[in-house]
């Protein structure tokens, strides 16, 4: 039996042991993950739908700076959260500085660039398509971004699990703001990078095993909330026979 196997084969024991460690980092890190998610969908889907109906002077250089983000490593990020929450920062006298408040801001500054961007490109297609019926109808700008993310609400779903997985997928902000204390702010990348550096392989992989799974749950679940949107749409659609009296 090699290592591979050897590792493979103590991780679904972990796994199946219901192991506390484990499971301890895996709700620290859907809880910080999710906490980013909302917090960064709420400002990012709004600013999303602002840019996509507005115009004005500048917004090429606003959306290339948009785009520019997207890219933005997230050991930047940590970096600069780092600055602002030191002692010696202008958020310092909050207090967050390795906690899980840091992180939940690290994470949500990381997402919030994948939110706007991706909500910009969505709504701003659906204004070119419908955006002068909501016109004609005497909607004002924010009105006519407010029913088209209305009416886009399952394509930006889309945008929500990108941004959940773009979250919980991150290692360096975290590990910078986070520390990685061992039960207090160790989530599943930081200890996936640890556990490996320190030869524990079979951790390492139960945890890679458990973010694998919990992306392809969401996933899942979002095709299958299309999938019953086809459905109830193609039902709309029948034609309806009366029977003459």
């Amino acid at each position: 039996m090699n290592s591979f196997s050897d590792s493979v084969g103590t991780a679904l024991e972990l796994l199946v042991a219901g192991d506390p460690t484990l499971w301890v980092i895996v709700s620290r890190s859907l809880s910080v993950s999710a906490t980013a998610c909302a917090l960064a969908c709420a400002m990012g889907l709004l600013l999303g739908a602002g840019l996509a109906v507005s115009r004005f002077a500048g917004r090429g250089l606003v959306l290339a700076g948009l785009n520019t983000l997207l890219a933005l490593p997230s050991v930047v990020v940590g970096l600069v959260v780092y600055l602002l929450l030191s002692r010696t920062g202008p958020l310092g006298f909050l207090g967050w500085m390795f906690s899980f408040h840091a992180m939940v801001l690290a994470q949500t500054v990381l997402v919030v660039p994948v939110v706007t961007a991706l909500t910009r490109q969505t709504i701003e297609d659906a204004d070119l398509a419908h955006g002068e019926q909501w016109q004609s109808l005497g909607a004002s700008r924010w009105q006519r971004a407010c029913l088209l993310l209305w009416d886009e609400r399952f394509a930006l779903l889309t945008v929500v699990i990108a941004a959940f997985g773009r979250a919980i997928s991150e290692v360096g902000a975290v590990m910078i703001v986070g520390g990685n204390i061992d039960g207090f702010t160790r989530v599943m990348t930081t200890a996936i990078a640890l556990e490996t550096s320190k030869g524990d392989l079979p951790l390492a992989l139960a945890l890679g095993i458990i973010l694998l799974g919990v992306v392809a749950v969401l996933n899942l679940l979002l095709l299958a909330l299309k999938q019953w949107k086809r459905q109830v749409d193609g039902s709309a659609d029948l034609p309806r026979h009366g029977v003459a009296a």
